[in-house]
């Protein structure tokens, strides 16, 4: 009998520490599979589609260090492309910047989230101009980021003396030294403002004289750039260039030659938004970033950068944004020059009529 409970015992003992020795070779796994306590937290991945040159990579790496979080930066180069990138099915963006007109059209087609404003307290330091615009009334699917015009970048060297008017570009001393942005709306707008028409124009026979307008052009014309033409300025490839102002004047610090220009006939005005993609995979991280480029140090750091007009009233109040850029009238336009720009609006079904103007006006040029 106690050679018997001998041997019982024996067995318990081992099977006791058989099961204690699983388990202790589980647990390491068990701590691994949660972050543990006082380590750091997972890094999380903002995916950014915005247009080329457009943010200080200094704001980029203080959200990373502030959000633990990596930011991945892909471009763009106009709305069109944009629109048929989302348009297709969000391929994993958090943040999208459209300009105004595209904000409207992506609401009307349901590709935006609504923004949980309550996430994003920092827009009460958006100038009262950009609180409930018109293509996106209360802010409901996007707030400012930056705005600006579409002029004449030039090297003053190769034209000799300051220009003033569109007209320039149809000089024939600029033969295959002229450079316009490969972008339907804006070049065909600004066309139709050297005109005399609306931008927004639904007419055929207006956006057929736009046209024809940039197709006599085509011994002038360079190359239809995508958002590159500063560089093609700054190189020396051409002597005049249809470019957004931040970008000829980030250049500008360069090279002592280049200017920047709103000719006299006027020219688009824009706002670029920062938005939401319906399917974004971070959407709180996204309204995080929202909110972080609009506290007034960040803002203005991120505009006397990359040298657009900042939406954020409380930077300019705050005396944070650059004072030689709100003097230029180039960079914040004065009231008179205001009243010669127009922005951008949905043309609803007349969208084919540019379109098929566009594309006459690619394929007479070989753009």
């Amino acid at each position: 009998m106690f050679r018997k409970l001998s041997r019982l015992s024996i067995f318990l003992a081992l099977f006791v520490f058989t099961a204690l020795l699983a388990i202790a070779c589980v647990a390491p796994e068990s701590q691994t599979a949660t972050t543990p306590p006082g380590s750091s937290p997972a890094i999380k991945t903002l995916n950014l589609y915005n247009w080329t040159t457009y943010i200080d990579p200094e704001v980029v790496k203080e959200f990373e260090q502030k959000f633990s979080a990596k930011v991945k930066y892909d471009t763009f180069d106009n709305n069109e492309s944009l629109y048929a990138k989302i348009k297709a099915g969000n391929p994993g963006y958090d943040i999208i910047v459209p300009t105004d007109y595209m904000v409207e059209i992506m609401v009307a087609e349901g590709i935006l989230e609504e923004l949980n404003l309550e996430n994003i307290p920092n827009r009460k330091n958006l100038s009262p101009r950009f609180q409930n615009l018109s293509f996106d009334p209360n802010n409901k699917h996007s707030i400012p980021y930056q705005w600006g015009t579409q002029g004449i970048g030039y090297n003053i060297k190769a034209t000799g003396g300051e220009i003033n008017s569109w007209e320039a570009m149809f000089d024939p001393k600029y033969q295959g030294r002229v450079a316009l942005l490969d972008d339907m709306r804006a070049t065909l707008g600004v066309m139709l403002i050297y005109l005399g028409y609306s931008p927004n124009t639904k007419s055929a026979e207006e956006i057929a004289k736009a046209k024809d307008a940039l197709i006599s052009l085509r011994d002038n014309i360079a190359a239809f750039h995508a958002d590159t033409g500063q560089d093609l300025l700054a190189q020396g490839q051409v002597d005049l260039v249809a470019e957004y102002s931040g970008d000829i004047f980030q250049k500008m610090e360069e090279n002592p030659d280049l200017r920047y220009m709103i000719p006299k006939e006027g020219t688009i005005f824009w706002t670029d938004n920062l938005a939401i993609p319906k399917g974004a995979p971070n959407r709180e991280l996204a309204e995080q970033f929202i909110n972080f480029i609009l506290e007034p140090a960040v803002g203005a750091k991120n505009s006397n950068f990359i040298k657009y007009a900042s939406p954020n009233q409380r930077a300019i109040d705050q005396g944070l944004i650059d004072a030689d850029s709100l003097k230029d009238p180039a960079i914040y336009p004065d009231p008179e020059v205001l009243t010669k720009l127009r922005i951008l609006e949905d043309v609803g079904e007349a969208t084919r009529l540019y379109d098929e103007a566009w594309t006459e006006v690619k394929v007479s040029i070989g753009g």
